[in-house]
C-alpha cells in the first residue's frame, strides 16, 4: 500500500497539481489573448461594445478548456488505479452516440448557442429580451442563456428556445420617449422648453458623458384623448437610456410647473341638455 502510495499517489497528485495550474493559467492568459485579438477587429467599436465581447468569449473559452482538462484528469488518474479506459472511452463513445439520437435538444442548444457567439448577438453585461424574457445577461455559455429581470429573478434559457434576440444595449442605447401636454398649450413654446431642457442636461458633468446625442423633440407624435403626444429621441451610452429618460421626466415636470404648462390627464366633458353647437 504504501508502495502503491508512493508511486500512483505522487503521480495522482502531480496530474491534480498540473491541471490545477494549466487551468490557473488559461484562466490568466486567454481573457488577455482574447481582448487583444477582439480589439484588432473590433477597433472601430465602442470600448464598451469590445469589453462585452472580449468577456462573453473568455467565459466561454475558458469554461470549455476547463471541461476539457478535468475529462484529462479523470481519465489520467482512472489508468493510475489501474482501470482499462479503453473499453471505457469505447463505452463513453457508444453513450456519445446514444445521446446524440436521445438529446437533440441539447445538440440544438449548442449550435444555436454557438451562432449566438459567433454571430455577437449579445454578451455578459447586454439588456436583451429573449425568449420572451427580457433582462440583463449575467451568463451566456454554448448551451444556455442566463439573465436576471428588474425583479431581481434570474432566468435560465436553453439556447435553442431563442429564436429572436432583442438587444436594447448594442453599441449604444436610445431615448425614446412621449411627453404629453394640454391641447391648449402653444406647441411651438412648449417644444423650445423640451429642447432647452435637454440642451441643458446634456451639457452638465454627471450626464454629458453618458449622452451622446442630445435628445430632442422629433414631431408630434400623436393627437391623444386627453393631450398632445410629443415624442423625444436621443442617443446614449449602452443602458444609459431609461436612467437619462427618469430625469429628463423629473426636470421636463419641474419646468412645465414653472412655465405654467398643462400636462393632462384622463378625463372626459359631459353635457346635459341640449348638444353643444357645432360651429359652421
Amino acid at each position: 500500500m504504501i508502495e502503491w502510495l508512493t508511486v500512483h499517489g505522487v503521480r495522482i497528485a502531480l496530474v491534480l497539481i498540473l491541471g490545477l495550474i494549466v487551468y490557473l493559467v488559461i484562466r490568466k492568459i486567454v481573457p488577455r489573448l482574447v481582448t487583444r485579438t477582439i480589439t484588432l477587429r473590433m477597433k472601430d467599436r465602442p470600448e464598451t461594445a469590445i469589453a462585452k465581447r472580449s468577456r462573453t468569449i473568455s467565459f466561454v473559452i475558458t469554461n470549455t478548456l476547463g471541461f476539457v482538462i478535468g475529462i484529462v484528469i479523470l481519465f489520467t488518474i482512472l489508468a493510475e488505479v489501474g482501470i482499462n479506459i479503453g473499453p471505457a472511452l469505447a463505452s463513453l463513445g457508444i453513450l456519445g452516440l446514444a445521446v446524440s439520437f436521445g438529446a437533440q435538444s441539447l445538440i440544438k442548444d449548442l449550435i444555436n448557442g454557438l451562432f449566438i457567439l459567433l454571430e455577437n448577438q449579445f454578451g455578459i453585461g447586454d439588456v436583451v429580451r429573449v425568449g420572451g424574457i427580457a433582462g440583463l445577461v449575467e451568463e451566456v455559455n454554448l448551451r444556455r442563456t442566463i439573465l436576471r429581470d428588474l425583479d431581481g429573478v434570474v432566468h435560465y434559457i436553453p439556447n435553442s428556445e431563442i429564436g429572436i434576440a432583442s438587444n436594447f444595449t448594442k453599441e449604444y442605447s436610445r431615448v425614446n420617449m412621449n411627453i404629453s401636454v394640454g391641447y391648449g398649450e402653444d406647441l411651438d413654446r412648449v417644444i423650445n422648453v423640451i429642447n432647452r431642457v435637454c440642451e441643458q442636461m446634456a451639457h452638465e458633468d454627471a450626464w454629458k458623458e453618458k449622452i451622446i446625442k442630445t435628445p430632442q423633440v422629433l414631431r408630434v407624435d400623436a393627437l391623444g384623448d386627453s393631450g398632445i403626444e410629443i415624442k423625444i429621441l436621443g442617443d446614449t451610452k449602452p443602458i444609459m437610456q431609461w436612467e437619462i429618460m427618469g430625469e429628463l421626466r423629473k426636470r421636463i415636470k419641474q419646468e412645465f410647473d414653472k412655465e405654467g404648462i398643462e400636462i393632462p390627464w384622463p378625463h372626459m366633458k359631459v353635457y346635459f341638455g341640449n348638444p353643444p353647437k357645432i360651429k359652421g
